[in-house]
Formats: structure tokens, sequence, C-alpha cells
């Protein structure tokens, strides 16, 4: 039942609605007609006139929309705008309602309005590529181990017994419409439709531990997925207590980076030219201070005053972590709509990026990159990723990998130095996704990789994982070895025992995939590790899964759907990529309501 706070914050929205009608049946009307850009850039322009009265009317009707097309649970829809639409109100009255920045807007919230080519820009370098670059040459030792974990989005609230197969995007809490008597009670380590419980994290922390790693990366996402109750205070101790989990548990450094949900509301990180005290900051002072342990005091002074991003060797090794907070670059993050002056480079993260690589290069060591969103998923802004794409092709020889996670799925992408002739001669750059923790997407996961340690290139890369659907999951959950790349994929592209996997390996995989169906249906069963498989049968599936393997920058990639038809692709019933990572947000709510008013 829901509680009498609940009741009464409906009722007054409600009567709210009855007061505002005339403009609700507006919106509702511009709502069933926003399916292309133009109608998009006019419904911006009626919400524009609302948010210009002030937040407080947006809000509510904003709120009430939502409730009136059922595009979420009253309290999600109340939880949500009350936290993000202030943002979003915010960048409507900073905007022009048909410039650039609107497009992109419709962009994010609702698909369209999507073919906005890349906005020019040529980032400049301290110095020209060496005329003879360091030859990293591998002296044949023995590989270190290194752990890859990534979207943990542990819930702390996560109750045993609690409904699991609720209405709302994340379960296993004890909501305020929560049945009294559930349904699909949840069990101890958790559940397809449910966040990680705090003990099955514990387990993949003691499982990493045991497999002795000489350090790990973790790619972002701690908080979970109730992003309508998701306040600064919870992120504060989310972040506080897996920062203690993981010290506790794993006795080798830990490399973290941040993630779209480590902060709130969730995704907004704000621009230091927007007009706001409402920044992030506090997540960069905690992580800080988390971090230190790990990454030295001067990457942590770099994470607290460049925007949450840092440079730090790892000792013993000729090796450099660099971390980037890529949420700057990310879609979703409506802080980044406030402004009609197109701004290349959000908080000087590619100059940070560059001249960290440069400091890399002039000592001969090597480097990987680490960040949270990769920068070829459509949900990545094309001209961040394609300014990125400028640094690691100045930078390649530097650079011996590059690690994210965010879309839950073990995948990977690859960089080529012509993108309009994709060949394995061209490929220069791979960046390996790694798999989540959390069971929404799949079984439970993290990556091994054995790396060779004179060039820091990956020979191998082995995916762990425990099955959910295991009688004896529930009682303590198992880990073990799901697949190894080296071994499933190797004898397909005649890897010799002294290779590694280079840029040039994984394309030639997808030349494989290409040919190969049962090859590549095999891979379409790891991405999920075998617990939520996607069918993927028919040629425009599997051309758009190769292409995307293909596309280090989102501007290359297949998932860009064709002008006015992705919201009706939504309301048939499709999922994108990014609902499985974010839940319910801003976009999603969008896709909802016009959704919602497409069956009427």
């Amino acid at each position: 039942m829901w509680s009498p706070r609940t009741i009464l914050s409906i009722l007054l929205l409600l009567l709210s609605a009855l007061v505002t009608c005339t403009s609700l049946d507006a919106l509702k009307s511009a709502v069933q007609n926003a399916d292309d850009c133009q109608s998009c850039l006019s419904l911006l322009g009626m919400l524009q006139s609302i948010a210009l009265t002030g937040d407080d009317p947006f809000i509510v009707a904003f709120t009430n929309l939502c409730i009136q097309l059922g595009a979420a649970d009253p309290d999600v829809c109340t939880g949500l705008v009350a936290r993000e639409g202030p943002i979003f109100a915010h960048d409507l009255r900073q905007i022009s309602s048909t410039g650039e920045t609107a497009q992109k807007l419709c962009d994010a919230l609702m698909g369209v309005c999507v073919n906005h080519p890349v906005n020019p820009f040529t980032v400049t370098f301290p110095k020209p590529p060496p005329a003879h670059p360091k030859r990293f040459q591998s002296r044949g030792r023995r590989p270190i181990r290194v752990a890859h974990l990534s979207d943990s989005h542990v819930d702390r609230l996560y109750t045993v017994g609690a409904e699991s197969n609720c209405t709302k995007s994340i379960c296993c809490r004890d909501f305020d419409d929560s049945p009294e008597i559930p349904t699909v009670p949840a069990q101890p380590n958790g559940n397809s439709r449910c966040d990680s419980p705090i003990s099955l994290a514990d387990s993949m922390l003691e499982e990493v531990e045991r497999l002795s790693p000489r350090f790990s990366i973790f790619t972002g996402d701690v908080v979970e997925h109730t992003t309508w109750l998701v306040d600064e205070a919870e992120v504060k101790t989310d972040l506080k207590a897996f920062n203690d989990e993981m010290a506790a548990k794993l006795s080798a450094p830990i490399f973290p980076s941040l993630g779209n949900h480590d902060t709130a509301p969730v995704n907004a990180f704000a621009r230091r030219t927007s007009k706001t005290t409402n920044d992030s900051q506090w997540v960069f002072d905690i992580q800080s201070a988390g971090w230190e342990q790990w990454i030295n005091p001067t990457a942590a002074l770099e994470l607290r005053h460049h925007s949450g991003s840092y440079s730090s060797k790892v000792p013993g090794l000729g090796l450099r972590i660099v971390a980037v907070n890529t949420q700057f670059w990310y879609k979703q993050n409506f802080w980044l709509y406030d402004s009609d002056v197109f701004q290349p480079d959000p908080n000087g993260l590619i100059a940070f990026l560059v001249n960290a690589l440069q400091a890399a290069e002039d000592a001969g060591d090597r480097v990987w990159i680490i960040g949270h969103i990769p920068l070829g998923k459509e949900d990545t802004m094309v001209d961040q990723s394609n300014y990125f794409d400028q640094v690691l092709q100045r930078y390649k020889n530097t650079v011996a990998g590059m690690f994210f996670g965010h879309s839950h799925h073990d995948e990977f992408e690859i960089a080529y130095s012509n993108y309009s002739a994709q060949t394995a001669e061209n490929a220069v750059g791979i960046a390996f996704i790694g798999p989540a923790l959390t069971p929404t997407s799949g079984n439970p996961a993290f990556k091994i990789y054995d790396v060779d340690p004179d060039t820091f290139e990956v020979m191998d890369a082995s995916v762990f994982f425990t099955n959910i659907s295991d009688p004896n999951f529930q009682i303590r959950p198992t880990w073990s070895l799901y697949y190894s790349a080296r071994d499933t994929y190797g004898p397909l592209v005649g890897l010799s025992a002294v290779e590694s996997l280079s840029p040039a390996f994984w394309h030639n995989l997808t030349e494989v995939f290409v040919a190969n169906e049962t090859a590549f249906q095999m891979y379409n069963t790891f991405i999920s590790r075998g617990g939520a498989v996607s069918p993927c049968n028919d040629a425009q599936c599997k051309n758009t899964t190769i292409c995307d393997l293909r596309a280090f920058r989102s501007e290359n990639n297949c998932d860009t759907p064709s002008e006015g038809i992705s919201l009706r692709r939504r309301n048939e019933g499709s999922i994108r990529e990014d609902d499985v990572c974010e839940g319910t947000g801003l976009a999603k709510i969008f896709s909802a309501m016009v959704g919602s008013a497409l069956q009427d």
C-alpha cells in the first residue's frame, strides 16, 4: 500500500492538474505527435514556456503528464521528475528551442534529430609524434594477472522476501506500494529483476582475491538503479561503503573510475560553465579521499581538481592508469544541454588526457585508459567521441589498452586509423568492455586479464561468472571460468602462442563472425554470460552487432535509428541497451509517455 505521504503528494498533483488542465491537454497532444525531429522541437518549445515560469510549475506539469500517461508508477514519476526535472527546466531556460543544442536534447530524450554531424575541432598536442617511437618488446616473461570489475550496482536496501516481480524497473525492495504478500519473494543472493545484494558483491570480491591479481580496475557504477529515490546522502553512503568493502577484501591495488550512477541525481555532472551550485564536487571529494590509498596522493589531488579524472603509475611496473570521467560526454547527462555555445572539451578532460599521455610518452611508459562509458556507444556524444579518437591516433604507440563498462555486456570495440577502410592492418586500438556484477543483464561476472609485463598488452581475457540459475546460487554463489578468449577465439583466427589479443586479432575475429554463424552465435551468448541471451538471428541484427564492434567512435556505430520510427520501435517492445544500464531516467519516461500516446 502507498504511504499517506505518497497519497497526499499524488492528490496535490492531481488537484494541480485540474487547475492547469488546458496546458496539460495541450502537452498530451504535443507528446502524441512527438515522433520526429520537428515535433520534438515543438514539444520542447511548449515545455520551455512552462519552465520559464519556474521549476515548481514545470515539475507539477511534467509529473502530472507522467502519471496520466502511465509512463511509470506514480511514486516513480513523482520522485524522478522532482530530481531530474529542475535540470531539464534549467536547460530549457538557457537555450533556443530550435537550435543545435535543442536538437541534441531531442536525440537524448527521444532518439530523434539524430542526423547532426560532428562539429569540427582539432585537438592540439604538446609535441608531434616521435620520429622513432619506443618499441615495447616482449621478453616472454610470465604474464601478470589483472582483474576488471564493473557495474556492481549494490542495493543496500535489498530485502530478502520482498517482491521480486514488481512493476518498477528494479525490484526486491519494500516500496510503499509493494504487496503485503509478495508473489515471488526475493531470495538471499539476487534476482534478474533486482540489483546486487551485499552478499553477492562480497562473494565476487572474495573470488577476485582468491585469484590473486597484481592489481584490479573498476570501471564504475556503484549505486543501484532506484533513480527516483537516490539522493546525495545515499550516494555518499554507497560510495564510501563499497570503497571500504574493496579495501577490506582486496589486498592488491585498485584503480577505479566513476560511473554515471555515482552521483545524484543520476547522470548529473554539471560543467564548470553551468550556472548552478548543484555540481558533483562532493563526489570527487569523496572518491579522492577513498581512492588515495590505491592511486597515490598526487592522483587523488588530480581527481579532485580534474572532475573525477586522474593518472597514476602502477607500483613496480612501467604502466600508468589514466582514468577519465566519461560522463561529461554522455548524452543522458542533462547538464550538457544548458548552453547554445558549443563546448568541445567540457571541463578540459580531453586536454587532461593529452597531458597525461604526453607525460607517459616522455617517460617511456605504456598506458591503460579506463572509464565508464565506451566511446563507440550510441549514448556517447559524437563530438567528444571523435576528439577522443584523435587523441588515441596520436598516442596509439603509448596506449596498450582501453577498458570500460556501462553496457553491462561482455563486449569489445575496435579503433581504426581509417574508419572507411576497416582492416586488420588499420586496427590501432582495442577497448575491452567488462560485464556487470548486477544480475539485471545476465549472469554476474568479471574479467581476468593475463598481461605481458613488458608490453602491457592483453594476452588473454577470461570471464568468471556465477550462474543465478544454479540451484545452489541462493545458498552460496559459486564462481567459475566461463570462457577464455584465447582458448575459444584464438584457434578461429590462427593466433600464435606469442601473439597478444591485439586490435588486429579482434578485427580478424569479426571477420570470422561474418563468415561463421556458429562463432557469431557463441559470441552473442557470451554477451550476457548465458544469462539473458537476446536472439540475434537475422542479417540486420548480425550486421549491426558487427558494425558496433568495429566502431570505437560513436559516429560509426549502427545503432542510430531512422528518423521518425525510433519511438514506435520502442513502443513495439524493443529494449534499447541504455534501458538495461540506466533503469528509469528522463529518456525512459519520455519514451514511455510517447509510447503510451501512440497506443491511444
